[in-house]
């Protein structure tokens, strides 16, 4: 059995993402850690290595923060780009983290938001082919369903990541370390 632990800040980690049926899905070479705690784990990477499950392999264009929390289902990335912040939001397990790596289930449904705070909801038919090719059960759709409201609130309310002051802090926060480990 592999034993959890809250990665420091400063630390790099790989982040893994997994499917329902415990197939990987894809891999993030490397974050660095901003926050480590039980709860929520904020990180910072850019120009990533990003290998999918098939073999394939691409580079991450910007540099993004990453958000995971240990109670929602969902996974938040901000990604900085020349004509402002989007965000990319899976629908996922909350984490686990051990010495290897960030992992979470990845379920498929995904938030795209803005900067022009406008948002939609994709991926439904992958979603709804995925359950029942893996037989998601019935409590897990529920959760995940009311996980996609509470994202939607949290877009709608400027909450947590999205909340402008968030992006401020952990982009400054991402550069100094960026900058330390160069």
């Amino acid at each position: 059995m592999v034993k959890e632990s809250i990665p420091k800040e400063g630390q790099v980690i790989k982040v893994q993402s997994y499917k329902h049926d415990g197939n990987i899905h894809r891999v993030w070479s490397e974050t660095t850690v901003l926050k480590g705690t039980s709860h929520v784990i904020i990180g910072g990477n850019n120009r990533t290595l990003v290998t999918e499950s098939d073999g394939r392999t691409w580079v991450t264009r910007e540099p993004a923060i990453v958000y995971f929390h240990a109670e929602y289902w969902f996974n938040v990335i901000c990604m900085f780009r020349d004509d402002g912040v989007y965000y990319y939001c899976n629908l996922s397990s909350p984490f686990v983290c051990d010495e290897e790596a960030i992992k979470y289930i990845d379920y498929d449904l995904d938030i795209k938001v803005y900067p022009s705070g406008k948002y939609h909801l994709l991926d439904e038919d992958e979603y709804r082919q995925h359950m029942k090719q893996m037989n998601y059960p019935k409590d897990i759709d529920a959760i995940l369903k009311r996980n996609v409201d509470i994202l939607q609130q949290w877009i709608e309310r400027k909450k947590g990541p999205f909340a402008p002051d968030f992006i401020k802090v952990w982009q400054e926060r991402f550069h100094s370390i960026d900058r330390r480990n160069s």
